[in-house]
């Protein structure tokens, strides 16, 4: 049985307190670091998201005896192989980060993952990796999960390039392992870098733990080096916050209160307090936190770059939509091979409520000449969390809204739906 969520709101205000999770990007980033330490480096304020839980339990695993699923549900088509399996389900950061990490291990293992993983592009990660001297065969299709990674790895190089306009989580995975190399690693990015703030976070990560960098032009360079003994604190979720700046957005007052933010941090997502500043909404860092209000005034910015962001877009595109501001959108490359494809996601949606956004290049335009609010919104989440975190905040304009398969949350922000009745949403769980 799938439940499904029926969300409404009574009424345009919002007020209260949310307390966050930790943040799963640095949570999963910590995680690894962890594990490369050999205990170390230790992790404070595990995040709850799934993808973290997962992630956590995989390395806590690794090691024990082939044969075994370590995660996720397995994988008929290979549970008869030899090698050691490791089902990360739709993490997509996981699989990333897992394929650098056990590269460099002794033992063999099998990477898969859900469906969609299967269909998510690997080959420029592995690659890079086969480069540096990794043994990595596809088991499938050739560049993508699922991938046995056979363990012997032997350093060939200590120099490769990596496209730097695909995903920032093949460059991370890559620098997170780099001062476990024997010769460590000199990375250097082709073209313009997408996400540019995640890659600095992992730096910035690492060097927490005492593994130094350089950063010239586009060159990043790591050596052979000792992690320090030393504790690394995950914060809360930027990116679960900007839900809460989008309801505040849609609100006619709001007065709120995300616990545990600070003005600055490590997370790129931090950047819709500038974002939303767009929208009238205010951010006070103080009390250990940060305050939200609203006040009305004149949406002015016509065009949004989120290349360094686009976590951030569905969020942003859908609070445009729903004030009737026709906005401009760039930076969007990335978001095609997500959790789902989140362009066509984003079209097939807005489409209900008559908004189009239109595709011209790598350029996107919201039309909302033809908007109305219906009585009542389906919204399909395509199983991608931020799709459905992304659309809740509609509920302040639209009388009731309809979510397929609300769990799928639990990927990143698993009290949403809770917080969201906290704070006077309702909030109906049904099964379908």
């Amino acid at each position: 049985m799938v439940q499904n969520i029926i969300l409404t709101k009574s009424n345009k205000q919002i007020n209260g307190t949310v307390h966050l999770t930790g943040s799963k990007s640095e949570c999963n980033r910590a995680l690894i670091i962890e594990a490369l330490s050999n205990g170390k480096v230790k992790v404070e304020n595990v995040s709850d998201a799934a993808d973290a839980v997962l992630l956590a339990g995989i390395l806590r695993k690794n090691g024990i005896g082939s044969q075994k699923v370590l995660a996720g549900e397995g994988n008929s088509e290979i549970e008869n192989s030899k090698s050691e399996i490791v089902d990360i389900g739709p993490a997509g950061t996981a699989m990333r980060f897992l394929t650098a990490y056990f590269a460099i291990q002794d033992n063999e293992v099998i990477l898969t993952g859900s469906q969609r993983m299967k269909e998510r592009p690997i080959g420029i990660l592995v690659e890079a990796l086969r480069k540096l001297g990794a043994h990595i065969d596809y088991e499938e299709k050739e560049g993508f999960p699922p991938i046995k990674l056979k363990g012997s790895f032997g350093q060939q190089t200590s120099k490769i390039s990596i496209k730097g306009n695909i995903s920032s989580q093949y460059i991370t995975a890559l620098l997170l392992i780099a001062a476990r190399l024997p010769f460590g690693l000199e990375l250097h990015i082709e073209g313009e870098l997408t996400s540019r703030p995640y890659v600095q976070m992992t730096l910035a990560m690492l060097e927490a733990a005492n593994i130094k960098h350089t950063w010239e032009d586009n060159i990043i360079t790591i050596s052979n080096q000792e992690f320090a003994t030393t504790s690394l604190h995950v914060e809360p979720d930027w990116s679960a916050a900007s839900y809460w700046y989008a309801i505040a957005a849609l609100a006619d007052k709001a007065d709120l209160f995300l616990t545990g933010l600070t003005q600055y941090s490590l997370q790129g997502d931090s950047v819709i307090t500038e974002i939303m500043a767009n929208f009238g909404i205010t951010s006070q860092f103080k009390d250990g936190g940060v305050h939200l209000t609203k006040e009305a005034k004149p949406i002015n910015r016509k065009i949004f770059d989120l290349k360094e962001c686009p976590d951030l877009a569905q969020t942003i595109i859908v609070v445009c939509a729903a004030l009737d501001h026709e906005a401009t959108f760039t930076g969007l490359e990335t978001l095609k091979i997500k959790e789902t494809d989140r362009i066509l996601a984003l079209q097939t949606e807005l489409a209900k409520m008559g908004v189009k956004l239109i595709e011209k290049g790598q350029v996107y335009k919201l039309d909302c000449s033809e908007k109305f609010i219906p009585e009542r919104m389906f919204i399909n989440t395509y199983h991608d969390h931020r799709m459905a975190m992304a659309f809740a905040p509609l509920a302040l304009i639209i009388p009731q809204l309809e979510f397929e398969n609300g769990p799928v949350v639990d990927k990143s922000y698993p009290a949403f739906w809770t917080d969201l009745a906290k704070l006077g949403f309702g909030v109906e769980e049904i099964e379908k």
